[in-house]
């Protein structure tokens, strides 16, 4: 047995495989893992197979084996995962994977987007390089209450700076 290539910490039996042998991923997160798997062996199939019908008019084989001549997986890194659990419809997994390629380093950041349908999780779109949300922030003034709550002006309270 041996360490799944998805960087789950599982061994690749109990991960990856009965996913690339066909068997349905349970989560979008599963799903994306396994396709990562699939691109390190080489298994197009499995990228093929897990998109869905709208996905699919994109995916060129040819271009993608091509890619693949070359490659040395280096890593996956799950960031972060909103649904795409076995009670949703929907989910994301934003992720960055590392590769080299002709003798330079890589490194990919994307959000991808799955649906569950037909009792099957589907690959549908990816956003390459995704941006947070602008962090909003609020400027308190010193004769505003102060935001823990205490009732006092903010200047009195947490905005107060201290003397020393």
């Amino acid at each position: 047995m041996s360490s799944c290539m998805c960087g789950s910490g599982r061994e690749f039996d109990d991960c990856c495989a009965p996913f690339l042998a066909g068997a349905p991923a349970p989560t979008a997160e599963a799903l994306m893992r396994s396709r990562y798997s699939a691109y390190t062996l080489g298994q197009f199939d499995h990228i093929e197979r897990t998109d869905a019908p709208e996905a699919r008019a994109d995916f060129n084989r040819a271009e993608v084996e091509r890619s693949a001549v070359g490659t040395t997986w280096l890593g996956l890194k799950v960031v972060r995962v909103v649904g795409g659990g076995v009670d949703d419809q929907t989910g994301q997994v934003e992720f960055i994977f590392r590769y080299q390629q002709h003798g330079k380093i890589h490194a990919q950041h994307e959000l991808s987007h799955f649906r569950y349908d037909d009792g099957l999780w589907w690959y549908e779109s990816s956003d390459m390089n995704p941006k947070s949300p602008p962090v909003r922030v609020e400027k308190v003034g010193r004769n505003d209450p102060c935001a823990c709550g205490s009732g006092k002006k903010a200047k009195k309270c947490c905005g107060a700076r201290s003397e020393g």
